[in-house]
């Protein structure tokens, strides 16, 4: 089975010292599909430059995971998002945008 992308994006955060943002990661707090944000990502993005900007020794470690985020390393993958749609908030979500 493939590792989910929450728990590979913990691994990462997890590897350039970030442990505090690696727990939130586990939960599903930066994922596209479980996350109570409505920009997961872009929240990610911010928080890693605020992370490199208050940790000098481990920068460049962070920025290059920041460039990871920004490239789709750690997006929802399909059965991810699959997942999702088949869910209650899935459904409930569809019901809404198409109106029924």
């Amino acid at each position: 089975m493939t590792e989910h992308t929450k728990d590979k994006l913990a691994s990462a955060l997890r590897e350039v010292g970030l442990d505090d943002m690696a727990a939130k990661a586990a939960t599903g707090y930066y994922h596209d599909f479980l996350s109570p944000l409505d920009l997961p990502e872009l929240t990610l993005i911010d928080h890693l430059g605020g992370a490199a900007r208050a940790n000098p020794a481990t920068e460049k470690a962070i920025l290059a995971l920041q460039m990871r985020v920004m490239d789709g390393d750690f997006d929802a993958t399909a059965a991810e998002s699959e997942e999702w749609t088949q869910s209650p908030e899935g459904r409930e979500a569809f019901r809404r945008l198409l109106g029924s």
